[in-house]
């Protein structure tokens, strides 16, 4: 179905007829000028992300339903990252001519397969269209306890620094998205080649053969066997709220933490830079799943590089007091990476070999 058959209004109605509101903290959703949302003895907080088709997602290679489920989970997992719950989201988007109802249903279906998962109300949004791709806004909307808000200027000298997961295997995932992707189009490119060839040599019999074999390209297979989980970590990531909680069950309250959306250098710099501390990691100790080392190997990339600079993981930074090591050591998904030391010292990478390198933020920059 076209969209412009449903309209603006018809289209909000389809997405957001039958949801079913889940927390207590909201008193209105969709319907009405504003949501309205009553936070009587928690901190409010507010987090926002914007996801621009070319930029942040091809969609040569995610589908709808995969990219609501990202869009949804990116914004949740900056939640996470401050020690709140996240309660409440808001959407926006700009959708182009190319898009159908059904495009949009699939979107919604992720979006909210993510808000299920961790108990989230849609509250509104706005849609307007695009001439310039797909273009995402969402706002999330969480609570925490004034106690429980974790910043990233909290690290201390001393203080452990952790992450969750592994590091690199979205990144991993997108290079292999981005090979297959280049083999597809070369193979078209090829083939359209050989037509135009046959064409301007007046061999009719072969332009009828070339062609034929141009529609089997329809169904290119990509090779992503033994891959699945780099794929997954790209195109479904996962917030980590569950840390969040066996955190608290030990008693573990971390100093400074922040999400690694960028890469872990650019974030480390983040909590270092505002902390007025330095640190040491280790590139021994960088938790890298088997299927990304074997992915950079394949590919002739260091593997360091991608679990350091990558991004796209959504894992949690943090750091901790040297007090909670044993507790840190015994908890599953979390390992320690290094520590934070007096500013001075800067910022370091201690490598297998133990040289000292400076680690410079090489994340994602969306404007470079």
């Amino acid at each position: 179905m076209e969209i412009k058959e449903l309209g603006e209004f018809g289209l909000i109605d389809r997405m957001t007829s039958d949801i079913e509101i889940k927390n207590e903290s909201t008193l209105k959703g969709v319907g009405d000028d504003c949501a309205v949302l009553h936070y009587p003895d928690k901190e409010v907080l507010v987090t926002s992300d914007m996801l621009m088709e070319g930029v942040h997602f091809d969609l040569t290679y995610i589908d709808m339903q995969h990219l609501g489920y990202k869009s949804a989970i990116v914004n949740l997992s900056d939640i996470f990252a401050m020690g709140g719950i996240p309660k409440q989201l808001i959407v926006n988007l700009a959708i182009g001519k190319r898009f159908k109802v059904e495009d949009i249903d699939n979107f919604y279906a992720g979006m909210r397969l993510a808000c299920n998962k961790w108990n989230v109300d849609i509250v509104g949004g706005d849609t307007t269209s695009s001439y310039t791709g797909l273009a995402i806004s969402i706002t999330a909307i969480g609570e925490a306890k004034k106690e429980d808000i974790i910043y990233r200027n909290g690290a201390h000298e001393t203080d452990l620094i952790c992450v969750t997961g592994d590091l690199g295997a979205a990144y991993m995932g997108l290079q292999l998205l981005e090979r297959e992707k280049r083999i597809y189009y070369s193979q078209i490119e090829d083939m359209n080649k050989k037509i135009r060839d046959a064409k301007a040599a007046g061999d009719e019999k072969r332009v009828q053969a070339l062609q034929k074999d141009a529609e089997k390209l329809k169904d290119f297979q990509p090779d992503f066997a033994g891959k699945e989980y780099l794929l997954q970590r790209q195109l479904q990531p996962e917030a980590q709220g569950n840390i969040i909680q066996k955190l608290r069950e030990a008693g573990i309250r971390p100093t400074a933490m922040m999400d690694i959306s960028d890469g872990l250098s650019s974030e480390l710099h983040h909590i270092c830079k505002q902390s007025k501390c330095g640190c040491r990691i280790y590139e021994n100790q960088l938790p890298i799943d088997y299927q990304t080392a074997v992915m950079a190997e394949e590919l002739n990339m260091n593997v360091t590089t991608c679990a350091l600079n990558g991004g796209d993981d959504y894992e949690l930074l943090f750091t901790v007091p040297i007090g909670d090591h044993a507790k840190i050591s015994e908890m599953q998904g979390v390992k320690q990476i290094g520590y934070i030391t007096k500013e001075s010292l800067g910022m370091m990478l201690i490598t297998r070999d133990n040289q000292e390198f400076d680690l410079p933020a090489q994340g994602w920059n969306p404007l470079k």
